[in-house]
């Protein structure tokens, strides 16, 4: 188990890469720590093209006012654009576990909010023996935070990821919502209302699940 566990530990996953993941969990983590909440995001492994721009742990250490190193350990810092686990592999690194990552996903004291963010779908392989399902089997968090696509064939990607996540207490964050965009919206509430999973459009909307001192944040019950 992680060690000095936040007032609320959440998970953030998405539907698969380039759903937006950091991008919402940044701009969530912004929010709350303006809002007074003490805040830390930890990204226990990452893997990217050395071209790419900024890292996972740099975008999430600029909303959280850490360094990239508190976010995600150097030697957990893979300069090649493969899941973790094979790029360690590839680039001739030693081979990791997920018990390996939870040991190492440690925080201060006195946090009102810690957000773990994984790598690529709930399913991509995050360890040699595991994957993101695995590390919120271990980690046990508050809330998982489901980052998907509004688009087409997002309803078969959410069903597909959350089921992988059935136990754990589950938002669905639809990111880019555009609210004048019909397949959009029915997507929204084909989610909503008929398979009944808490769904949000707006980082503002899942602040208020985030922050514990807010009653929304209450409402975390798993929807089937």
């Amino acid at each position: 188990m992680t060690l000095g566990r936040p007032g609320a530990l959440v998970l953030v996953t998405g539907t698969g890469t380039g759903v937006g993941k950091t991008w919402v969990a940044a701009r969530a983590l912004t929010a709350l720590r303006a809002a007074g909440c003490a805040v830390a995001a930890r990204k226990p492994v990452q893997s990217y093209g050395p071209d790419e721009g900024p890292t996972d742990a740099e975008v999430l250490a600029a909303a959280t006012g850490e360094v990239p190193a508190a976010v995600c350990p150097p030697h957990r810092a893979y300069e090649l654009a493969l899941a973790p686990p094979m790029a360690a592999e590839a680039l001739g690194r030693a081979a990791f576990t997920i018990g390996e990552l939870v040991a190492e996903t440690t925080w201060p004291t006195g946090l009102d909010v810690g957000i773990v963010e994984g790598a690529g779908g709930p399913r991509s392989p995050l360890a040699g023996d595991g994957d993101t399902v695995d590390l919120a089997h271990a980690l046990e968090p508050d809330l998982v935070v489901l980052v998907g696509d509004p688009g087409l064939g997002t309803i078969n990607a959410v069903r597909l990821a959350a089921g992988a996540l059935a136990g754990h207490p589950l938002v669905v964050v639809l990111n880019r919502f555009d609210a004048t965009d019909g397949l959009h919206r029915r997507n929204r509430d084909w989610l909503a209302q008929r398979d009944r999973w808490q769904v949000v459009t707006e980082v503002r909307e899942l602040v208020v699940r985030l922050d514990p001192r807010s009653a929304g944040s209450r409402d975390r019950r798993y929807s089937p």
